[in-house]
This record gives C-alpha cells, sequence and structure tokens, in this order.
C-alpha cells in the first residue's frame, strides 16, 4: 500500500440536510488526518442533492487520481415514493461506479425513516456514519493494494 500521506480521497456530499452532511464530513476528516492522510489530498465537492451524487462519482472516478471515493448525503422518507426512487437509485449507481473504475465507493447516504436518526449517524461519536466512512476507504484501500 503506498504511504498514507500519499493517498487521495474524494468526498461527494448531497447539500440537503446541510448540517448532517457536513458533521459526516467533519468526523471523516478528523479520521482520515488520524490515519496520516494529507488534508490537501482529500477533495470534497458538494452537489446539490443524493440523486446527484452519482455523476459526480463517475466524474471523478473517470479522472483515476482517487484512491476512494466517499459518499454523504441523507435522505428522509416524506409522505410520497419519492425517497425510494432517490435511495435506491442513488446506491445502484454509487455500487455500479466503484465496479465500472474499480475504485471504492464508500456509500454512506444515510435514508432515514426518522431524521433525528441521521443526526444521530452524524453527531455522536459511537456508530458514527463519517468515521465508518474513512474506515472503510482505507481499509479498502489497504485491501485492493494487497492483491
Amino acid at each position: 500500500m503506498k504511504p498514507a500521506a500519499e493517498i487521495k480521497i474524494a468526498i461527494v456530499s448531497g447539500a440537503f440536510w446541510e448540517e448532517i452532511v457536513t458533521n459526516l464530513e467533519k468526523h471523516c476528516l478528523t479520521t482520515l488526518e488520524k490515519k496520516g492522510i494529507n488534508k490537501e489530498n482529500i477533495k470534497i465537492v458538494r452537489v446539490p442533492g443524493s440523486f446527484e451524487i452519482p455523476l459526480m462519482v463517475k466524474t471523478m472516478a473517470k479522472q483515476k487520481k482517487y484512491d476512494a471515493i466517499i459518499t454523504f448525503g441523507a435522505i428522509h422518507k416524506g409522505k410520497t415514493y419519492h425517497f425510494e426512487l432517490i435511495a435506491n437509485e442513488c446506491a445502484r449507481a454509487c455500487m455500479s461506479l466503484g465496479l465500472e473504475h474499480e475504485v471504492p465507493v464508500i456509500f454512506e447516504v444515510l435514508a432515514v425513516y426518522n431524521i433525528e436518526d441521521a443526526y444521530d449517524r452524524s453527531t455522536q461519536t459511537k456508530d458514527n456514519r463519517g468515521v465508518e466512512a474513512a474506515n472503510a476507504a482505507y481499509k479498502m484501500i489497504e485491501a485492493m493494494s494487497g492483491v
């Protein structure tokens, strides 16, 4: 595996539910920096919402300069089928892009029935999805470098 200081990571976040996404990014960045990844090697891009995340992931994956791409967002179930459409298509597209471009795409777009669950997962120290995303990205980079 290349030295941690040389690892490059992209973070693509949906801007909807900004406080949740900002907290996820903050915890992710802290964890990546603790692992020795230089802040200058982490690129954060915000898109309008979760449905727009896959297009940006594709754009960044095609550049072949990132060792992993982390996605953050929050989708809250309302009274319509919109929740299912966005959550399912975003997840499917991110998985497909990771496979197509052979880059780990870490999916932490939180699809919740109660928005408080997303706040909990973005702010608490236990089970924080920002921390989990950083750890998963690092472990995938490590695993893929060994094959």
